[in-house]
């Protein structure tokens, strides 16, 4: 999961390029990048570490021009090195930055077609260098010298037939404009604004609304599944719809944890959708536990508080803030390392006592992907005095990989999978689990008025929407992306693995 801007003004962008990532920051804690251009002259800034950290005022002084992209990374393919940082760029043709929200599931083949066939070098094992790569290649193929929007959509349109699997971009050609465009099925989202300004118009695009309310842009609407955007350095909006057999199917997953509650993803409030979670969820506890004996429903913050509230007011019970949260704390989820997530749930959390002692709690959480989290949390209500645990999560159990950008590679590290609800329960140590029904999941996030076929649930269900994810896949991203291949690589990065 990683979050993209992309800005064409009137005036220089490199500040509002930075606020915009600091408001996407929640997407991606690993590294972080800015590519501007002034004229002929491009300008970069990319490195691992939080935006803030990544840019002082004279790497801003430096990024200069009217249009430019911006990137915060979350590792899923590749790895977390500085060399991995994005935007990534290629001088051919024109000079293009690219930064990408997803995962492509061919990516090795495109990489060996990329070096055979079209005698293009990557330099990474980033899947976004691949993408990079086979637009720069079908532009070049197509443009011989000459940029147009429909040199630019016909490479699009190219890269929709080459590359599969779950992918929001968003790039610049120096000279040219910015592009932007969503997989056929529009698995990550992206949107598009405008803000008026003495000197016209100005358009925007990002990974999600927040970016655009931060910055002062009306929402315009979502990029559609398939559809590129290219704003020239005019600042005039081109669309097309560049893909065949466009069957729109957003993540789910955004709605239940990555994006921000403000947020409004393909015309689904966030927000909402994790009320009406709260309220599907309250009413299967109901259903199936009627007698309950909870005192007090308690949020594990911050995702799940939407949904806390809602619970708590269907069962009749007290909501309470049970734990107060580090905000220098990263988000435990998207920490690379199994060991990394395990060292800063405590640093992050801390138990109000008083809201524990001598009660049976009812723990709301978003989801339960690996256990980490749910168990230390549990631990903590337990030292806290609470007579009872019980946990529920607003999501389905996890029992199947992600491979569309969210770092679910490993289905022996998902503690979900294989397993019944009540051996999930005896390991994270809850006296009673509750998880919320896919069919129930489903309704409460779809909303009639929006334009989409479904939602990708592929993590809940196995059910992947690009049709193309074989077990022999997912046996090789286990292998290649486990926490335990991410401990490998890193010892041979510091020289431990050679004797050093």
């Amino acid at each position: 999961m990683c979050g993209l801007v992309g800005l064409v003004s009137h005036s220089p962008v490199n500040q509002d390029i930075y606020d915009a990532l600091t408001v996407l920051q929640h997407r991606g804690q690993d590294a972080a990048g800015i590519c501007t251009a002034e004229g002929r002259q491009l300008h970069m800034r990319r490195r691992n570490g939080l935006v803030r950290d990544v840019f002082e005022a004279s790497h801003m002084m430096e990024l200069t021009g009217n249009m430019g992209i911006g990137h915060v990374r979350y590792p899923t393919a590749g790895g977390a090195g500085s060399s991995e940082a994005q935007p990534f760029y290629v001088n051919s043709p024109f000079g293009i930055c690219l930064g990408h929200n997803g995962n492509l599931t061919n990516a090795s083949e495109l990489a060996l077609e990329l070096a055979r066939e079209d005698l293009r070098h990557l330099n990474t094992g980033s899947d976004s260098e691949v993408l990079l790569n086979v637009f720069a290649h079908e532009l070049q193929k197509r443009s011989r010298g000459s940029l147009t929007p429909a040199n630019i959509f016909h490479a699009v349109r190219r890269l929709h037939q080459r590359c599969r699997g779950g992918y929001a971009v968003v790039a610049m050609i120096v000279g040219g404009g910015v592009v932007a465009f969503r997989d056929p099925n529009g698995i990550r989202p992206l949107v598009i604004g405008q803000r008026k300004v003495a000197g016209g118009v100005e358009h925007i695009v990002a990974s999600e609304s927040v970016a655009l309310d931060a910055l002062g842009f009306e929402l315009l609407r979502d990029v559609a599944a398939g559809e590129a955007i290219f704003i020239d350095t005019a600042g005039r909006l081109h669309t097309e719809q560049c893909a065949e057999n466009v069957r729109h199917t957003p993540c789910i997953f955004e709605y239940v944890y990555f994006a921000r509650p403000d947020s409004i993803i393909d015309e689904i409030s966030v927000y909402k959708a994790r009320l009406r979670m709260g309220e599907k969820l309250a009413g299967q506890i109901l259903r199936d536990w009627p007698d309950h004996d909870i005192d007090v429903v308690v949020p594990v913050p911050d995702t799940s508080r939407t949904a806390a509230v809602t619970v708590a007011h269907q069962l009749g019970v007290k909501n309470r803030e049970g734990f107060i949260k580090n905000r220098y704390i990263g988000r435990t989820f998207i920490m690379p390392g199994q060991q990394e997530r395990r060292k800063s749930v405590r640093r992050k959390l801390n138990a109000i006592d008083l809201e524990f002692r001598d009660k049976n709690v009812l723990l709301v959480d978003d989801s339960i992907v690996r256990g980490t989290t749910s168990q230390q949390i549990i631990e903590m209500a337990r030292e806290a005095g609470a007579k009872k645990v019980y946990f529920a999560s607003a999501a389905p159990p996890v029992r199947y990989p992600n491979v569309y950008g969210i770092d679910m590679p490993a289905a022996s590290e998902l503690i979900a999978h294989g397993r019944t609800t009540e051996e999930v329960a005896e390991l994270i140590g809850a006296d009673r689990l509750i998880y919320q029904e896919l069919d129930d999941l489903v309704d409460a996030v779809y909303y009639e008025k929006s334009h989409i076929s479904g939602f990708d649930t592929s993590c809940f269900s196995s059910d992947y929407v690009t049709g193309d994810v074989t077990e022999a896949y997912l046996a090789r991203i286990e292998r290649e992306r486990s926490d335990g291949a991410k401990a490998q690589r890193a010892l041979k990065l510091t020289g431990a693995g050679r004797g050093y």
